[in-house]
């Protein structure tokens, strides 16, 4: 499956520190307001929301918070409403990019992405022109430690999943995007508990970096893109060669 070498391991590391900064409970904040926002309020009755309930419990957003979100979204605290926006793009070498943003002011939010793919040599794109290029699916992760893919795979294909790889330490469930709460709750009923649940853009084909200067360029519009305070997701289609990336962490 496209996406998942040791540059993909990095990114889903990265992430997992991001939560000890806090900035995990931003995203998950914006996309719990978002689902509330075009669903309503009531998890019972909104899929997204349970969802994105779901993933914030999972990276242990406190419930305070996740009540606050539900409330921002739905209008009760008031101010600006959060908008979904997507951003499409191309970095050095024509590497694609989607950024995924959640905001209250779309100017702000344009101009910073626009910001970072200029000053990294790359540039914002027409909607729909990098977009074809990736797929979109629901992904769960849960550890792999003790967990046998026989025992995953079943719970997952009973619960409406397309596919189940490994991806080192964990296995990576994908599911068609309207079937990712049910796989989800069906491998917690099977006493699986995901450590990340949400919808993605895989790419169709990826795009193996071998130069080191090209390479260190992509991770760093990578990382600035993903550090923006609006950004939910960044998604892209390179890869760094295995003997490059081993060059690169060394």
């Amino acid at each position: 499956m496209a996406g998942h070498n040791k540059w993909s391991k990095v990114k889903h590391i990265k992430a997992r520190v991001d939560v000890i900064r806090g900035k995990v409970f931003s995203k998950c904040a914006h996309e719990i307001a978002i689902a509330a926002r075009d669903g309503g309020g009531d998890p019972a009755m909104n899929a997204r929301l349970r969802a994105a309930i779901d993933n914030a419990k999972s990276v242990s957003m406190p419930k305070d918070n996740i009540e606050r979100a539900i409330k921002k979204g739905t209008g009760e605290l008031g101010g600006e409403m959060i908008q979904e926006v997507t951003y499409e793009g191309y970095g050095p070498g024509g590497a694609a990019f989607i950024v995924e943003a959640a905001t209250d002011n779309l100017n702000r939010t344009a101009a910073d992405v626009r910001s970072v793919f200029s000053k990294a040599g790359g540039s914002v794109a027409t909607p729909g022109s990098v977009a074809y290029q990736f797929d979109r699916k629901g992904e769960i992760r849960v550890s792999a430690h003790g967990l046998e893919e026989d025992r995953v795979m079943e719970a997952a294909i009973l619960g409406g999943a397309d596919d189940v790889v490994r991806d080192e330490d964990e296995w990576v469930v994908l599911t068609p995007p309207v079937e990712l709460f049910a796989v989800g709750s069906a491998l917690r009923e099977a006493g699986m508990e995901p450590i990340s649940q949400k919808l993605v853009s895989l790419p169709q084909n990826s795009s193996v970096i071998a130069d080191a200067a090209q390479a260190k360029a992509l991770m760093k519009l990578y990382d600035q893109l993903d550090d923006l305070g609006d950004t939910l997701n960044v998604f892209t289609n390179f890869e760094i060669a295995d003997e490059l990336l081993a060059a690169l962490e060394s």
